[in-house]
C-alpha cells in the first residue's frame, strides 16, 4: 500500500511517528494508501526548516518571488490531468469537478504573481518641516494553513500563494482524508524554484492542529472547516498572540422570485445543490421560492432533473455526482434525511439506499429533495454537507429575505429574478458575505476576496484578493528627518507638524 509522507525541508518523509491513517477510495470503500501522522517533533522540524529559510526568502525582491509563481502555475497546468485524477481518487468528486477545484486555486496563484504591486507602501514627501513619511508591508514570518477535505487543491492554494508571495514561509496542514495532492503541490513548488523550507506539509489530527495554534514561531493561521472548530481555532490562536482568519460552516439560501426563469433556476439548483455531492461550503442547501405557484413550478422542474442525474465513480467520465467522503458522512446524511421525515417535511426524492453494481461498499448517497421545510427542522438548522436540498416556501419577498437574514450562517446567498430593483435591494440589505444575482455559487474571482459573515467567519480579513496580502503582512510606518530639518536644542513638547 502506498505511503504518503510529510513534506519537510524540501523532501518527503514519514517523520518520527509510528502512527498512520488509512486513505480510502470513497467509490469502493477500500483503503488505497496510508498517510503518516505527525508528532510534535515533526511539526518542530517543519517550523525549524521554515525559520531557517524565511529570512532569505523575505530578502528576495518581490519580482523574483513572483517569477516562482509563474513557473508554479505552468507546472500545475502541465500536470493538470494527473492531479485531477489523483484528487478524484481520494475525494470522490468527478474528474471534471476536481479540475475545477485545481483551477480555482490556480487563479489565486496567478494573482500572487502580481503581488509586487500590492506590496508597495505609501510615501508622503514633506509631511512636516523637513520630514518625509513612508510605510512598508513586511511579512509576518511563518504562516500556517489548516485546510478541509472538500477542496484539497483549491483552499491550500488560496492560502499558501499570497502568504509565500508576500515573503513568508508556510506550514500546510491538509486533511488526512485526501492528502496526496497537497504534497504534490509542494513538490511542484520546489520544481518551480521555491527554496526548500518555504513550504512544508505536515499531516495529522487535533494534536497537530493544537501544535500549530500554540507554536510560538508561527505568526498567523488561516483555517477553513466547520463553525465549532473555526471558533476554537480563532480563540486558541488569538490567545497565543497570532493573527487569525477562520472560516466556518454555511447554510446557503437561493431565493427564486415569481418572475425568474424557472428552467434556469432549476438548472442552477441542481448544479449548486448536488455538485460534489453537496460537499461544498458554498453549496446551495436551501431553495426559497416566493409564492405557492413559484414553489410548485420549481419542485416540478427539479424532480425530473434529479431523476436524470448520473451518479457514479470518478473513473466513469459520464458521472455528474460521486460519493461522499466517508461512511460516517453517508450515515449522518441518512440520519438527517430521516429526521426531516419525522419532523414533518415532505420527502419528494429519497436518495437513501442507493447502490451501484460493483461499488456496493462505496460511500454513495443519492440526491434527496425536501419540500415544506421549516426553520425549526434539523435539516434546515444543520449544515448537512451532502446532496440534500430543502425547499422552504415563502409567501413574500420580505419573508424570504428575513429567513436568509435570520439564519446564523452568512457565507453565500443568491437570488434569481429578472427585476433589477429587487436584485439591487437584496444585494444591499442581506447580511451575507457573498451574494449572487442569477449566479447560484457566488465565489468571487481571485482579485476580489472570499469570506462570509456571522457564524461563517471569524477574523477581519478575507481569503485571497487584496485582503490576503494585508493578512499575511504587517505595516511598518517610518517618519524620517534629515539634519537640515532638525532645529538646535532639545524638544520636550509632544511632536506636532506646526
Amino acid at each position: 500500500m502506498r505511503t504518503i509522507g510529510h513534506f519537510i525541508d524540501g523532501v518527503e518523509t514519514t517523520g518520527n511517528g509510528a502512527e498512520f491513517q488509512d486513505v480510502f477510495n470513497p467509490a469502493t470503500g477500500e483503503g488505497q494508501a496510508r498517510v503518516a501522522l505527525a508528532t510534535q517533533a515533526d511539526l518542530d522540524a517543519a517550523v525549524a526548516s521554515a525559520a531557517a529559510a524565511q529570512p532569505q526568502w523575505a530578502a528576495t525582491n518581490p519580482q523574483r518571488r513572483a517569477r516562482v509563481f509563474f513557473n508554479f502555475v505552468a507546472l500545475i497546468n502541465r500536470d493538470m490531468q494527473e492531479l485531477a485524477e489523483l484528487l478524484s481518487a481520494e475525494h470522490g468528486k468527478t474528474v471534471d469537478d476536481a479540475r475545477g477545484d485545481i483551477l480555482r486555486g490556480l487563479e489565486v496563484s496567478e494573482f500572487a504573481a502580481g503581488a509586487p504591486h500590492l506590496l508597495k507602501g505609501e510615501f508622503t514627501d514633506g509631511a512636516g518641516p523637513g520630514i518625509d513619511m513612508y510605510s512598508m508591508r513586511q511579512p509576518i514570518g511563518i504562516g500556517a494553513g489548516i485546510t478541509p477535505f472538500n477542496f484539497p487543491a483549491m483552499i491550500p492554494l488560496w492560502m499558501l500563494s499570497p502568504a509565500i508571495a508576500a515573503g513568508n514561509a508556510f506550514i500546510l496542514k491538509p486533511s488526512e482524508r485526501d492528502p496526496s495532492v497537497p504534497v504534490r503541490l509542494a513538490r511542484l513548488a520546489i520544481e518551480a524554484g521555491l527554496p526548500k523550507g518555504i513550504l512544508n506539509v505536515v499531516h495529522g489530527g487535533k494534536s497537530v492542529v493544537d501544535g500549530i495554534l500554540q507554536h510560538d514561531q508561527i505568526g498567523a493561521v488561516s483555517f477553513v472547516g466547520s463553525t465549532p472548530i473555526a471558533r476554537y481555532v480563532y480563540a486558541t490562536a488569538a490567545a497565543h498572540g497570532k493573527r487569525v482568519q477562520a472560516f466556518g460552516g454555511a447554510k446557503n439560501h437561493m431565493i427564486i422570485m415569481p418572475d425568474a426563469d424557472m428552467e434556469k433556476a432549476a438548472d442552477a439548483l441542481i448544479g449548486a445543490g448536488y455538485g460534489a455531492a453537496g460537499e461544498r461550503c458554498m453549496a446551495v442547501s436551501v431553495a426559497v421560492p416566493v409564492g405557492e405557484e413559484t414553489a410548485d413550478k420549481i419542485i416540478a422542474a427539479l424532480k425530473p432533473r434529479i431523476d436524470r442525474l448520473k451518479i457514479g465513480p470518478a473513473t466513469d467520465l459520464a458521472s455528474e455526482m460521486g460519493p461522499v467522503i466517508t461512511q460516517a458522512s453517508k450515515d449522518r446524511i441518512a440520519a438527517l434525511v430521516e429526521s426531516g421525515i419525522a419532523q414533518g417535511a415532505t420527502l419528494v426524492v429519497d436518495g437513501r439506499g442507493l447502490t451501484l453494481q460493483g461499488y456496493e461498499k462505496g460511500y454513495f448517497v443519492g440526491p434527496s429533495l425536501f419540500d415544506n421545510v421549516t426553520a425549526e427542522m434539523d435539516i434546515y438548522k444543520e449544515e448537512i454537507f451532502g446532496p440534500v436540498l430543502s425547499v422552504v416556501r415563502a409567501s413574500t419577498y420580505e419573508d424570504a429575505l428575513k429567513l436568509t437574514m435570520d439564519n446564523p450562517y452568512g457565507n453565500g446567498t443568491a437570488i434569481f429574478t429578472r427585476d433589477g430593483d429587487t436584485a439591487r435591494d437584496f444585494a444591499a440589505r442581506v447580511n451575507v458575505g457573498m451574494v449572487g444575482i442569477n449566479v447560484p455559487v457566488p465565489v468571487p474571482v481571485a482579485y476580489h476576496s472570499f469570506g462570509g459573515w456571522k457564524a461563517s467567519a471569524f477574523g477581519d480579513l478575507n481569503q485571497y484578493g487584496t485582503d490576503s496580502i494585508k493578512f499575511w503582512t504587517r505595516t511598518k510606518t517610518v517618519t524620517a528627518r534629515w539634519p537640515s530639518g532638525i532645529k538646535d536644542g532639545a524638544e520636550f513638547q509632544f511632536p506636532t507638524m506646526k
